[in-house]
């Protein structure tokens, strides 16, 4: 049996045409919704401390237009491994990232603010594409007791940015959670 070379190689460069014409295509849309999934974010909630020298603390600036200089423990004592769920809500005059977490980070919140009403907390975060921007976001002073698991704050940022850390913080939440359940 003899098999035309010619035929085949026009066959074959046929249906590599159509596969290139017909195959996959992402939209912008798709390649978008791809990248918000690899999204991911950093956030730590820092206490408010004196200053002593025992190397526990230490002085952070929050804020860039006009710089507070506060002193934190060094520790964080929520990170984004406690949130359950974050996202950015419209306030008067501009926006608040509301963050909820989940059991511990209840608790935790709970106690921390039940225990140190009128200090602050401090709040640290990286986000970004492979996490390049970091900076101190806020540092809210404690009204009352936090027994909801909720926490408000109003981030030193922009609007994108803040969409950003919510999105990233909301993709780490939900693998937190994949590998409880597997537990």
């Amino acid at each position: 049996m003899m098999v035309q070379t010619k035929a085949f190689n026009i066959y074959f460069c046929l249906a590599l045409v159509i596969g290139l014409v017909t195959g996959c295509k992402t939209s912008p849309e798709d390649q978008e919704k791809k990248k918000e999934k690899k999204l991911a974010a950093v956030l730590r909630l820092h206490l408010e401390t004196h200053p002593d020298n025992s190397g526990h603390q230490e002085m952070v600036s929050i804020l860039r237009d006009n710089p507070v200089q506060i002193s934190i423990q060094k520790s964080a004592f929520l990170n984004e491994g406690d949130i359950a769920e974050s996202r950015v809500v419209d306030a008067m005059g501009g926006f608040t990232i509301s963050l909820k977490f989940d059991r511990r980070g209840r608790w935790l919140l709970e106690q921390y603010s039940t225990a140190n009403v009128g200090k602050r907390i401090a709040v640290y975060a990286q986000f970004g594409e492979g996490l390049k921007k970091s900076r101190w976001l806020a540092a809210p002073v404690i009204r009352k007791h936090m027994g909801d698991g909720v926490f408000n704050f109003t981030p030193d940022c922009s609007r994108e940015e803040a969409e950003d850390i919510t999105k990233g913080l909301n993709n780490v939440a939900k693998k937190v959670q994949s590998k409880n359940d597997e537990w």
